[in-house]
């Protein structure tokens, strides 16, 4: 699957879209018979164009595409649960991953964050992916191969990122791990100055615990949590309307920049969530982002 152009090949896989936009994903193989719907020869598929059409035997057409990597991760074999194409997309701008960046990954899990990342580092960067199960290690290197071919610049580790990072020093930590807040005296030594350290999580205390030991072990700044959620939209002729179905909460991303010294930030106390309470908080934040201000204070020195 590393060729994007020209036909299509034996050994790569594609998409089948069928008249209900129902999705298939089938790796091409020479002389197999493929029954969906009808049945019909990869040799139909097999030297033809991205984009094409194949008719099973019950006449049920498919149109033919090379899988997007949104596409595929959905729909690649996969044991643990991924991360949505919708996060994938955020982690990238999140983390700042970049061309020829050194990037720690923990929880391979089936390789969906790991084909992101590396094609976000290219071959000049270096991805260390930690896995501490080895089956879902094989399955997540699997399907790397399938879809991306084979990866020097990925280095993957059956390691418990729990334990220390190997791999230092790095530009980015990217954990997809239960407790990543357990991470954090690790990647504090682990980073290099200015790196980001982001974990995805699915719920509110994983976030807030990881939030709270970020803002005191005192090297990381700039401290944010964010979700991200995606509706469509029906635009066909008088239509315009809002999708019934969204893909509302999947997860919460927490990123933090690495600093030298300690960053002071104003204690965080308790108040009724009142009507009034929120008001003035939207107030403030409104105005602070019409000055360019913040409530972060000065590096102690």
């Amino acid at each position: 699957m590393s060729g994007r152009h020209g036909p299509l090949r034996a050994g790569e896989a594609v998409l089948l879209i069928d008249r209900r936009r129902r999705r298939y994903v089938v790796t091409l193989q020479a002389g197999r018979v493929q029954d969906i719907r009808g049945r019909f020869a990869h040799d139909e598929i097999i030297g033809g164009d991205d984009g094409g059409t194949v008719r099973t035997d019950r006449g049920e057409r498919f149109l033919v595409l090379r899988p997007t990597l949104a596409d595929y991760v959905l729909d690649m074999p996969r044991g643990p649960t991924v991360i949505y194409p919708k996060d994938l997309a955020t982690i990238l701008i999140a983390a700042d991953i970049f061309p020829g960046a050194d990037v720690v990954e923990a929880g391979t899990g089936s390789g969906g964050l790991t084909m992101t990342l590396l094609r976000a580092v290219g071959p000049t960067g270096r991805l260390y992916s930690y896995e501490v199960r080895d089956d879902f290690q094989r399955r997540a290197l699997r399907n790397v191969d399938a879809y991306l071919g084979s990866q020097r610049h990925l280095v993957a580790r059956l390691h418990d990122i729990y334990e220390g990072i190997p791999d230092a020093p790095v530009d980015r930590i990217v954990l997809d791990v239960p407790e990543p807040w357990r991470v954090v005296p690790h990647a504090m030594a682990a980073l290099r100055p200015g790196g980001i350290f982001l974990c995805y999580v699915p719920t509110v205390p994983q976030a807030l615990q990881a939030s709270e030991a970020l803002r005191t072990a005192g090297g990381f700044a700039l401290v944010e949590t964010t979700e991200t959620l995606v509706r469509g939209w029906n635009l066909e002729g008088q239509s315009v309307r809002p999708a019934h179905r969204m893909i509302g909460h999947t997860g919460f991303i927490t990123t933090a920049r690495r600093i030298r010294g300690r960053w002071q930030t104003p204690a965080i106390t308790a108040r009724g969530a009142d009507a009034s309470n929120i008001a003035d908080e939207d107030r403030v934040a409104a105005d602070d982002e019409a000055t360019g201000e913040s409530d972060v204070g000065p590096l102690e020195p």
